[in-house]
């Protein structure tokens, strides 16, 4: 069993969200393919570890944050959406979008610890040219 560290996930995923046009392509994976960013980016941090995982795998990784995506995560970017859509009605608009983001980022970080409880719990196979990411997208 191979343990990965939650932290250490967190500040791969910040860098590499950060590099180039990765938020761009991440938030289209959201946006037009339905994917969640978290995931993708756990898959690229198993890649960049030389790690692979098969199709099962993934397919309980994406059951671990599904409630979680539905309850809290889609329903506060929605809400920041039609604040956004309607930011001229709403007094101190970016005073709460501020504090929406930052409760957003609180929520995505937790759900990335879900996501290394899970995986925590697989047995990792070492591998030289993992591909993950081709599995989900």
């Amino acid at each position: 069993m191979n343990l990965l560290n939650s932290n250490d996930f967190w500040q791969f995923a910040c860098h590499l969200y950060s590099t180039g046009d990765m938020q761009t392509r991440l938030l289209a994976y959201q946006n037009q393919q339905g994917k969640n960013v978290n995931l993708c980016l756990l898959l690229y941090y198993l890649d960049s570890l030389n790690l692979v995982i098969s199709q099962a795998q993934l397919n309980k990784l994406e059951q671990s944050i599904s409630e979680f995506d539905q309850q809290l995560l889609k329903p506060l970017r929605a809400t920041r959406g039609y604040l956004k859509t309607n930011q001229t009605e709403i007094a101190d608009y970016a005073a709460i979008r501020k504090e929406l983001l930052s409760a957003e980022l609180k929520l995505e970080k937790q759900q990335q610890q879900l996501l290394i409880t899970t995986i925590n719990s697989f047995a990792l196979t070492p591998c030289s040219t993992p591909h993950n990411t081709s599995l989900y997208l």
